[in-house]
């Protein structure tokens, strides 16, 4: 059954990113200053996933000599291996990797990456898939050992505007495959790329164990800003909770969808009719500025 029971969940959302750089690869700051930014912004959680790759060195950022009572950093990396169809590297977002994760081989590649990373129980992001061009293919040898596919990339957006994911990630379920889906920032800190896609996340402490076993599970929604309060499964529909918003939208598989647009709109009852026989579907919110916040797909 379809379980909305994040949002009536004791305890605050917690604030979080989980893919940014530093100048331990191709980032603009040193790792101390990315997670200071971070932490005096208000966040609670970081990743910092700098590239894993030879020419920097196989970077695993520790930022945990900064951890306090309301920052926790989660350790990370930008895997890569070679090649896609369209591009020489597979781009794969790995958080909670131990410290002794070893280098990649020659004879790595993506799929078996993953399936490593996801073996030394890390949580596994299929990358900015329209950045490089993923195709469904390439993706479909991913999805046994990944748990998401970001759906926005800031910097991605910012820079190439190429920053939206939702192709992959409800292609990905109306073949029948059960992804979540992040927002990050990606920030290299080269361009106005802080800030603009996170996590709010529901954990019952904020050790990094019980932050990664909550990415895990799914008990988060993304967002570019609009907070989403509640959502409710009634025989009138799905009544969705949130900030004032321009417009609630549901979709499902294929072109089926549902939505409500009314300038100000912070509650509504979306009826599904819409909907009827979609395994899944989720929720997109629009702000009254066109920012947009995103839950994880729910499969009924």
């Amino acid at each position: 059954m379809t379980d909305f029971s994040l949002f009536s969940a004791p305890g605050p959302f917690l604030k979080g990113n989980i893919h940014t750089h530093s100048n331990r690869s191709d980032g603009a700051l040193p790792p101390e200053e990315v997670a200071l930014r971070y932490r005096a912004a208000g966040y609670d959680f970081l990743s910092l996933t700098d590239h894993f790759l030879p020419g920097f060195d196989f970077p695993l950022t520790d930022i945990s000599a900064l951890r306090s009572e309301t920052f926790t950093p989660l350790l990370g990396a930008e895997l890569h291996a070679p090649r896609t169809e369209m591009s020489e590297l597979w781009h794969l977002v790995a958080v909670g990797l131990p410290a002794d994760f070893a280098p990649t081989s020659a004879e790595e590649d993506g799929p078996a990456l993953a399936r490593r990373a996801h073996n030394a129980g890390a949580f596994v992001g299929i990358a900015h898939p329209a950045w490089y061009q993923l195709s469904m293919e390439d993706a479909e040898t991913l999805v046994e050992h990944a748990d998401a596919v970001e759906i926005y990339n800031h910097g991605c957006h910012v820079m190439h505007d190429k920053g939206d994911g939702a192709y992959m990630l409800d292609g990905l379920a109306d073949k029948g495959h059960r992804l979540l889906t992040y927002a990050c920032d990606d920030a290299h800190f080269k361009t106005p790329d802080f800030g603009g896609g996170w996590i709010e996340l529901k954990a019952p402490d904020r050790n990094p164990e019980a932050i990664l076993e909550a990415l895990k599970q799914g008990r988060f929604y993304s967002t570019q800003g609009p907070a989403i309060h509640n959502l409710e499964m009634t025989g009138a529909g799905l009544t969705v909770e949130c900030s004032p918003a321009s417009g609630i939208l549901v979709i499902g598989q294929g072109y089926q969808h549902s939505y409500r647009f009314e300038q100000g709109i912070s509650h509504a009852t979306i009826p599904l009719d819409g909907l009827e026989g979609s395994p899944w579907l989720r929720v997109i919110v629009f702000g009254t500025d066109g920012k947009r916040a995103w839950t994880n797909p729910y499969w009924m």
